[in-house]
């Protein structure tokens, strides 16, 4: 198979009191292809300003992740089905919560994701494109969670 890498990069402020645990969790991720992406803590789990609200957080990209390779499967099938997609949305959304043995985690994904076509779809044939880039899905066949795909229409 195919191997992927990151690489994540943070540095101490001068003068943080990272004993303290008052330092700042923003960071970097650096990929290949030369994207550079400021990146932090989630707000909702460390408080500005030792978060960056600005950055993407671990827990957004996972859903960003998820939905993304659902859509790049969805668009590889319509058009091989013949359906001429104009625009795809996905407003996709993750659940934090306690699980049984009580550690943290996500615990669902739902995509949202909305289709614009050129002309009339059949809307069975959507479905049934959007069933098989799920069950194609690399990330989705890669979490411990359940990913539901609920379309809009």
């Amino acid at each position: 198979m195919s191997l992927y890498e990151a690489t994540v990069e943070w540095r101490a402020g001068g003068g943080e009191p990272f004993l303290s645990r008052k330092y700042s969790r923003a960071h970097r991720w650096k990929f290949d292809g030369g994207a550079d992406v400021p990146a932090s803590a989630s707000p909702q789990v460390v408080r500005v300003p030792f978060s960056d609200p600005a950055g993407v957080d671990p827990e957004e990209a996972l859903v960003a992740a998820l939905a993304s390779c659902h859509m790049l499967f969805f668009l590889d099938l319509a058009s091989r089905a013949g359906l001429d997609v104009v625009s795809y949305t996905d407003r996709a959304t993750g659940e934090m919560g306690t699980r049984e043995d009580g550690r943290v985690a996500m615990v669902k994904a739902i995509l949202h994701p909305q289709v614009v076509f050129a002309g009339e779809a059949d809307p069975d044939n959507v479905a049934a494109v959007h069933q098989r880039a799920h069950e194609l899905c690399y990330i989705a066949n890669s979490v411990n969670f359940p990913v539901s795909v609920e379309p809009i229409s």
